[in-house]
């Protein structure tokens, strides 16, 4: 078995040298300041070269200008084949194409939006695939009835996983902060099947999780337990003792020329002289 030899194109001279008309193609679409100087020359066949200058325009950091130039057979005049913009070291590039089912994050799905399931989406599976579940059983009580396709082991495990590390897990600060969990409250509601030793939907209307799927060592404010704290004993009103009045009144008569009519002589006045 031998082997096949690639050739390496020859750099054509007439091409090679034709660096000021591939310079001239360039400025005819851009500004001349943006146009650097001349990188090199790459052989792309027989009679064709790509030529290669710097840009300049500070968008595009790190891209080239590549003219590819061209000649016929035995033919002396050299012509511009393309002009590109390509990137080199170092270039600045958008990030790589994510397909839409990729990039879809919860809460996207808006009013009138469809949200087609790939065939072959290992969340699901067939609707004659025996899950184990109770309720599934009573649904398929004949062949062909019921749903086309149930959860999978796989898609129970990726919910399992994402709730419990969720708003509605354990690992918030409003559970940290609770009296107790959610699987001791008496408004808690625990899922059916498999996913019923770990989940429930809550029922309390003032609770911050009322009709959403909670974990069971969840918790919050609202549990059905919660202890009441007492109120606050307010403090009496002070109570005056009025027989201190008495006393006061009692060493006023005892005072030296003291009267109950008043506590001045009225016949040792002094004049003050008035009339």
């Amino acid at each position: 078995m031998s082997r096949v030899r690639t050739r390496t194109p020859v750099l054509d001279p007439a091409c090679a040298d034709a660096v000021d008309l591939a310079r001239s193609a360039v400025e005819e679409n851009v500004r001349p300041d943006e146009v650097g100087g001349h990188l090199g020359a790459q052989s792309e066949g027989e009679r064709v070269v790509t030529h290669y200058f710097a840009c300049l325009d500070r968008a595009y950091t790190g891209w080239r200008w590549a003219v590819t130039v061209a000649r016929a057979s035995r033919a002396r005049n050299v012509t511009v084949s393309e002009v590109v913009l390509v990137p080199g070291e170092g270039a600045l590039l958008p990030p790589q194409w994510v397909p839409w089912s990729e990039r879809l994050r919860p809460g996207d799905l808006g009013v009138g939006d469809l949200l087609p399931t790939a065939a072959d989406d290992v969340r699901l599976a067939p609707g004659f695939t025996d899950t184990g579940e109770e309720t599934d059983r009573e649904m398929f009580f004949e062949y062909g009835l019921g749903r086309a396709r149930v959860l999978s082991p796989v898609g129970r495990d990726r919910a399992v996983r994402r709730w419990h590390a969720g708003e509605a897990g354990p690992h918030t600060p409003i559970a940290h902060a609770a009296p107790a969990q959610c699987s001791t409250c008496g408004f808690y509601w625990p899922l059916a099947g498999a996913l019923g030793a770990t989940f429930g939907v809550c029922t309390n209307e003032f609770a911050p999780d009322d009709g959403r799927v909670v974990a069971a060592d969840h918790g919050c404010g609202a549990h059905s337990e919660a202890a009441v704290t007492p109120p606050q004993v307010e403090p009496t009103t002070p109570i005056l003792d009025e027989l201190a009045y008495d006393i006061t009144e009692h060493l006023a008569e005892e005072l030296p020329g003291a009267d109950r009519g008043g506590s001045v002589d009225d016949a040792a006045a002094e004049p003050l002289g008035h009339s």
